[in-house]
Parts: C-alpha cells; sequence; structure tokens
C-alpha cells in the first residue's frame, strides 16, 4: 500500500476518534457587530435610576459587626425637555407610575412609617395621584409590572405628600432618600421632583 492511499484511508478513521471521543472541531467566533456611527446615535428619552441608603447598627465591642439594613427605591427617570409637568406629562386626577417605563420599586430591609402610616419591611411599587387639591404617595404590594399595570385592589396606602415650587425647574425626575443627623431611630424625608414641582413626606424606622 502507497503511503499516499494509506494517509486516505487514515483520515475517516481519525475524524470517527475525535467524535468519539467529544471531540468537536472548533467553533469559529460570530462577527463583532457593526460600531454605530457617533454622528447618528441619540439619547433616550429616559434611563434607570437607582436611590439607596444604608442603615447601619452600633457596634458592640468584641461583637462581630451587625450586618448593614437597605432602603432603596428604582425607577425609570423621564426629562422634561422642555415639555410642561404637572398638569401635561403628568396630568392631574390620574394615578401616575411615579417614573418611567416598568414600576417603580421600593424596598426596604426595615420596617418604617412614612409618613404616618406603617410600611412593614418588604419590596412595593410606588405611585402617585396629583390632583388640584393636593398630591398622594401610593404604596402598593404588586411588583415588577409595567408602570401603568396599576391595581388600585393592591394598595398598602395612600399617603398625603406636602409640595412646593422650585424657583428653578427640574429638568429630570429625581427621587431622592434623604437622612436627617440625629440619635436612632434612623429617619429623613423622602422628595420628590420635577418641573417646577417638589413633593416630600417624612420617613423613620419602626412605627
Amino acid at each position: 500500500m502507497t503511503p499516499r492511499f494509506a494517509a486516505l484511508l487514515a483520515l475517516p478513521f481519525l475524524a470517527a476518534t475525535a467524535s468519539a471521543q467529544g471531540t468537536t472541531p472548533p467553533v469559529q467566533a460570530a462577527p463583532a457587530a457593526a460600531a454605530a456611527d457617533p454622528a447618528t446615535l441619540r439619547v433616550a428619552p429616559s434611563g434607570r435610576v437607582r436611590t439607596e441608603l444604608t442603615l447601619n447598627a452600633r457596634r458592640v465591642q468584641g461583637q462581630p459587626a451587625p450586618a448593614a439594613s437597605k432602603i432603596w427605591i428604582d425607577y425609570g427617570q423621564p426629562h422634561a425637555r422642555g415639555r410642561t409637568v404637572v398638569g401635561t406629562l403628568v396630568p392631574f386626577d390620574n394615578v401616575w407610575r411615579t417614573g418611567a417605563n416598568s414600576s417603580t420599586t421600593f424596598h426596604t430591609d426595615v420596617d418604617l412609617t412614612i409618613g404616618e402610616t406603617f410600611v412593614p419591611k418588604g419590596t412595593y411599587s410606588l405611585y402617585t395621584l396629583p390632583t388640584q387639591a393636593g398630591w398622594k404617595l401610593i404604596v402598593n404590594r404588586q411588583t415588577g409590572q409595567w408602570g401603568t399595570q396599576y391595581d388600585a385592589g393592591r394598595d398598602l396606602a395612600r399617603i398625603d405628600l406636602t409640595s412646593r415650587t422650585l424657583a428653578e425647574p427640574a429638568e429630570s425626575f429625581s427621587i431622592t432618600l434623604v437622612p436627617v443627623d440625629g440619635d436612632p431611630p434612623a429617619r429623613g424625608r423622602l422628595v420628590l421632583a420635577w418641573g417646577t414641582s417638589e413633593l416630600s413626606t417624612n420617613w423613620r424606622v419602626g412605627r
């Protein structure tokens, strides 16, 4: 048998052996996506923002530090872009998702009192109801839904918000957990701002 003929016979044998051993030919990488032309890029109409507070317990000498607790809010952040906010982008007498896109998610590792309402630790959605007479913050037990899928039957509470007019309009919607220094329990203000409106209520840990 000539060497060339023997080599040709060996090729199918080597392929079968590789297959039996679970060896497969290397897969070629997919071509990289083409880079976008920077001149064609535009800013998305909204982004996603998370505001968070960390609560630390006092450490007892000689003992491990207690685990920190957190309060956070995750929300879609719309921008005014020259438009009137209250009464137009956010119409009166309609429940608003309090942000953009998916529902605004509120999570607390500890029991809280918001305004004068007790809110057990857990995860909720936040909505607001703007009216000519004032605004209410809605704490809702449903989570993970699209922002417009509001189910009033799952409301935990509706809390009055204090309103004031901003001297300088806020272009982008924001939610802030503002802590107040002082002795425990931890406390502060929950502040929502957009356009010329700022809305707020107090919060504190516990009842």
